[in-house]
């Protein structure tokens, strides 16, 4: 057999950009094979139950990325709101400043919501609690520190959704700005 192409890291990166942008319903696979160079048939080397092993490969990179990206700096040393802005610089990389669709985001519509819901509330789950023990540590109730880190994901989520619908990216921008001190806010 044929030595592989490209690194099956690489493949799943680029899988990653066609979800992202079309979701599960619309990533043909003819889309999938350009973005990755690879023919059908080689697809089904890397991946041989199809677009569902694609899926929760790039599930599975997406979680290790939130682990490492977004969880590690929330749990690193420093100040919470130093930690917070260094999320929020991470986000508005990854999200082009509210320019890219969210993999998550892009999943949780339509029929492939159920068919991966378990991954799909894994990655939320791990990047809300990070959170919320991010605010628990600066001073917050259980409560509220968990309620204003899932109101946080809800509004980043929130904001590439409305900006991707109104071609701006002015709402992504305007969270970001404001939701680190709104955080941390003691009596809110």
């Amino acid at each position: 057999m044929p030595a592989p192409l490209h690194a099956r890291e690489e493949v799943i990166d680029r899988l990653i950009g066609v979800f992202r942008q079309y979701g599960y319903e619309g990533a043909s696979l003819t889309e999938l094979s350009k973005a990755t160079g690879l023919g059908r048939s080689s697809l089904y080397h890397y991946f041989p139950d199809g677009k569902d092993d694609m899926v929760r490969a790039a599930l599975e990179r997406l979680g290790q990325w939130l682990q490492r990206e977004v969880v590690g700096p929330l749990q690193s040393g420093g100040p919470p709101m130093v930690r917070l802005q260094r999320m929020l610089t991470t986000l508005d990389q990854l999200y082009a400043s509210g320019g890219n669709p969210c993999l998550l985001g892009s999943l949780v519509t339509g029929a492939s919501r159920q068919r991966f819901q378990a991954q799909l509330q894994s990655a939320f789950t791990l990047w809300i609690e990070a959170l919320a023990t991010l605010l628990v540590e600066a001073g917050l109730p259980e409560d509220t520190a968990h309620e204003r880190a899932e109101g946080a994901v809800v509004q980043i989520q929130g904001a590439l959704v409305v900006g991707g619908g109104l071609g701006s990216h002015a709402p992504f921008e305007r969270v970001l700005k404001r939701l680190a001190t709104d955080l941390l806010l003691k009596n809110s």
